[in-house]
């Protein structure tokens, strides 16, 4: 059999794409902010991960271009080796103190954090307990770690009980969690992973990608939001999302990042953050430690995006959470592209999830805010997305 046979078996793209409802790779033609320009077109964004609105703030791109300037466009190496600047090095610093933790490795990507993070930690004699909602990148670091896995459902500390008193007392065990859920936008219910991890000596590592710089007073995440910051073994996060450029980070005590260093293979074999990268994540963190209003803020607009929505009748994912994620409920694929192709014709772009990514029937288009959205633009927003979803009912949902 052909290898690439199984190339011609997107059927499901091939049919959005005639049909015109192909809602992927529009081209962005100006900086990410609340709103932009995407293929000629002015539109409101609540489809960017840019919480904290910092991407177009002249102090990260400064930062950014004076890091060009001094350091050139590259490493050319890892961190490992020759890639190792003093600005990576005073980032590590910075973010420790900040989140509270002894000591902090970067990596290259927040995909490839999670890789060399879990990777590194757990081994062939040990088990990871995996929320089977938890980030994609997660479970490919599971698989690369040949630790064995064992999921529970969805938040269900019940489950996940049942599934920790399985492991052997021999074995080593990390719970792992997304902190904020990068789709339904609740948070995980740490208090009890934390009481679960002590009773069968577990360790807690919570990945808080979308949950820096959007829990907790001063922003530091779910740990803080919780009051719990001393209780969680490892953090992993990234610089893509609330500090507006790329990268992800591990913060835990000095001796497991002085390990992960030295064994995690994603770490050791990849080269470094680019300097611009590391300045803008730098001024970023920064503003975020020196203005902790832009969390509340962020906090203010998604509680009235939320309120505005229900009060328009869309059906919104209710969950125990107040995070700039709400995902609303379309429930068909054909469904939600259309929605979505209609809404960018409109000025509004959102992001379709669709099966397999969620069970058949259960589609929604995710949407997402900054602290530099004005209640003007989610009013405008909420009047098309309403719109669209009346027009959208008569198409049928698959089963």
């Amino acid at each position: 059999m052909d290898l690439f046979n199984k190339c011609s078996s997107l059927t499901q793209v091939k049919t959005a794409k005639e049909m015109g409802i192909y809602p992927y790779f529009h081209m962005l033609e100006t900086r990410q902010g609340p709103e932009v320009v995407m293929e000629g077109k002015n539109i409101i964004m609540i489809g960017s991960n840019n919480y904290l609105g910092l991407t177009s703030h002249p102090e990260v791109i400064k930062a950014g271009v004076e890091a060009v300037e001094k350091y050139g466009t590259g490493c050319s190496g890892s961190r490992f080796l020759n890639g190792t600047l003093d600005t990576h090095v005073a980032l590590e610093k910075e973010l420790a103190e900040f989140l509270g933790k002894e000591d902090v490795v970067t990596f290259s990507t927040g995909f490839q954090s999670n890789l060399g993070i879990i990777s590194a930690i757990a081994g062939r004699t040990d088990y990871i307990i995996c929320d089977k909602e938890n980030h994609a990148s997660i479970y490919d670091a599971c698989r690369l770690s040949f630790a064995r896995m064992l999921r529970y459902e969805h938040s269900d500390m019940a489950d996940l009980e049942r599934q920790i008193a399985t492991v052997p007392e021999s074995a080593g065990i990390l719970i792992v969690t997304d902190g904020v859920f990068s789709m339904g936008g609740d948070i995980c219910n740490l208090p009890e992973i934390v009481r679960i991890a002590k009773k069968y000596g577990a360790r807690v590592m919570v990945d808080d990608s979308h949950g820096l710089g959007v829990l907790g007073k001063y922003g530091r995440g779910t740990a803080e939001h919780f009051g719990l910051e001393k209780d969680v073994d490892i953090y992993m996060g990234t610089f893509s999302k609330s500090l507006a450029s790329l990268g992800g980070y591990m913060a835990a005590s000095r001796e497991v990042c002085e390990f992960v260093r030295h064994t995690s293979r994603p770490f050791i074999f990849s080269a470094s953050i680019t300097p611009a990268a590391v300045a803008s994540a730098r001024a970023s963190l920064k503003i975020l430690a020196r203005e902790p209003e832009r969390v509340q803020r962020l906090r203010d607009i998604s509680v009235y995006m939320r309120n505005a929505l229900r009060k328009a009748g869309v059906p919104i994912m209710e969950n125990n959470a107040e995070t700039p994620i709400i995902p609303i409920w379309t429930y068909g694929n054909v469904r939600t592209f259309t929605a979505c192709q209609k809404l960018f014709n409109r000025g509004v772009y959102v992001n379709p999830t669709v099966s397999p990514a969620v069970p058949v029937g259960k589609s929604i288009i995710r949407t997402s805010y900054m602290a530099t959205h004005t209640e003007e633009q989610m009013d405008r927003a909420v009047e098309q997305i309403s719109q669209v979803l009346q027009e959208v009912q008569s198409i049928p949902v698959e089963e």
